[in-house]
């Protein structure tokens, strides 16, 4: 038999029907905050029951439905507004069987973070759509508790090694602003001048722009000096998490 007349003759009735969807962990800083964006859903199942914001996958990629679905929420307009500052990368796959009551549904999660989103606007099947601190972010609908800790995890994890940090910030910054990213995101108050130490001994992790601030400090200090991100794409060495340091020692 050839191609043609297998394809011709073939019935995908023949297995059980499984859908695709997509999750997205889109995380941001607001107010010195790192926070995670949910939706309350507004139909069944799990109706009334925060989760991550997702849908099913229509004619498209993986990564053009993440957007999407992150569009939707964030009332951003893709090809009117600047998404490209929002870094995406896909997380994991979750599979569980019956991790969905309505059918088989595989769902691909993305992980998404940019320096600062706008106050969301609830898409086509969520009742309400809001920014909430990470800590806050439990008891969610199916199995998004995993999917936003894995998130959570990669993205605290990935600030260790790669340049990452960045993304959360302004094209241009301050070891500061830098250092309050880290802060926010690993929960983890860090030490000023040992941060600021160890960023600037990193090769192409930042770059100065020759550039500072228009005001000092506070206190009335100097002006600091701006930054813009590097040409690395890996930290090495890598800036670890105090917690981590001290295990490592």
């Amino acid at each position: 038999m050839d191609e043609a007349s297998f394809l011709a003759a073939y019935d995908p009735r023949d297995y059980p029907p499984v859908a695709v969807t997509v999750d997205v962990v889109a995380l941001t800083i607001r107010d010195g905050k790192l926070c995670v964006l949910l939706v309350e859903r507004g139909h069944q199942p799990f109706a009334g029951q925060r989760a991550l914001p997702g849908g099913f996958v229509r004619i498209e990629s993986l990564a053009e439905a993440a957007l999407r679905e992150l569009a939707e929420e964030t009332g951003l307009t893709p090809g009117v507004d600047d998404l490209e500052r929002v870094h995406l990368e896909q997380l994991r796959t979750y599979g569980n069987p019956d991790r969905d009551p309505r059918m088989r549904v595989v769902s691909v999660a993305y992980l998404a973070f940019a320096p600062s989103l706008p106050e969301p606007t609830a898409g086509s099947d969520a009742a309400r759509a809001y920014w909430v601190p990470v800590e806050e972010a439990k008891d969610l609908a199916f199995d998004h508790d995993e999917v936003f800790a894995d998130g959570l995890e990669r993205a605290r994890s990935k600030l260790e090694y790669t340049p990452l940090a960045t993304a959360f910030t302004g094209t241009e910054f301050t070891i500061g602003e830098l250092r309050q990213v880290y802060a926010a995101v690993w929960g983890e108050e860090l030490h000023a001048g040992n941060f600021h130490r160890k960023v600037l001994s990193v090769p192409g992790f930042v770059e100065s722009t020759g550039g500072t601030t228009a005001k000092g400090g506070e206190r009335g200090g100097p002006k600091a000096k701006l930054y813009r991100a590097g040409d690395a794409r890996l930290l090495h060495p890598a800036l670890l998490r105090p917690t981590r340091e001290d295990r490592v020692r």
